[in-house]
């Protein structure tokens, strides 16, 4: 019998669908609140800007070493670059 090698573990996260419910619900509470009080003091124009920037905050607020890499940032040890963390999400 032989072993099978090991699949590599795919580290990228799923997407937010690009609505207001999704990109709220991913963000959770006061991010959520924040982004929703925007989004509905937006002129028209200005709604799609806001949506795109709460949806990248959530998108990098999913991958789990986002986290550290703010706390690393703050005290300016062990950094893991913006590269790195987009490398992980799935944007498609």
């Amino acid at each position: 019998m032989s072993a099978q090698p090991e699949s590599p573990r795919d580290r990228r996260i799923p997407g937010i669908p690009h609505t207001i419910n999704a990109i709220a619900d991913a963000l959770g509470g006061a991010d959520s609140a924040r982004f929703k009080s925007e989004v509905l003091a937006a002129e028209e124009a200005a709604v799609p800007g806001v949506m795109r920037r709460w949806w990248k905050t959530a998108m990098i607020n999913r991958v789990p070493e986002s986290a550290r890499s703010r706390m690393n940032a703050e005290s300016g040890q062990s950094l893991l670059s913006v590269d790195d963390l987009i490398a992980r999400v799935n944007v498609a």
